[in-house]
């Protein structure tokens, strides 16, 4: 098939557009802000990578914060074993309150995790394995940890 020169630049633009267009997690095509809602956005020291004890990244952990609600909002994206449903999780620590997660077998994210922290110091963890439904925890399962276990962002 033969194609002129007008189509052939239609198709290179269309993929260009389409190359620069990614999401911010071209892996699963899930971003934080998409996951947390409107008026969430990412925080200063809020982005950690999810890594096992060989430094391969498993995933990332976000904390983001909404200036309306006062709420921050955690999450973790997985970057490996993305669309396997294995063991992920995410929690938010607030300083002198409670520590909320969600935790369970998904395929691509988990969360979001949100709470009231106006006026609250904060802290976040991600984790990822490559642990599947019925399979039992043992020392060589795969996982991976990222974390702010410092306190920060008290607005």
């Amino acid at each position: 098939m033969v194609r002129s020169k007008p189509a052939q630049c239609v198709v290179v633009a269309l993929a260009a557009t389409t190359l620069t267009a990614l999401p911010a997690d071209a892996a699963t095509g899930y971003t934080p802000e998409g996951i947390c809602g409107n008026g969430f956005g990412r925080v200063d020291d809020g982005t950690r990578a999810v890594v096992d004890g060989h430094g391969i990244v498993f995933g990332h952990v976000y904390l983001l914060y909404s200036a309306r609600t006062g709420e921050n909002c955690a999450v973790t994206i997985k970057t490996k074993y993305v669309g396997e449903p294995t063991w992920t999780g995410v929690s938010l620590a607030r300083r002198g309150l409670d520590k909320r997660q969600d935790a369970n077998y998904f395929t691509h994210y988990a969360g979001p995790v949100k709470a009231y922290a106006k006026g609250r110091c904060v802290a976040y963890q991600g984790v990822v394995t490559g642990l599947r439904a019925g399979d039992r925890f043992v020392s060589s399962t795969p996982r991976a940890l990222g974390e702010r276990t410092a306190w920060g962002n008290c607005g």
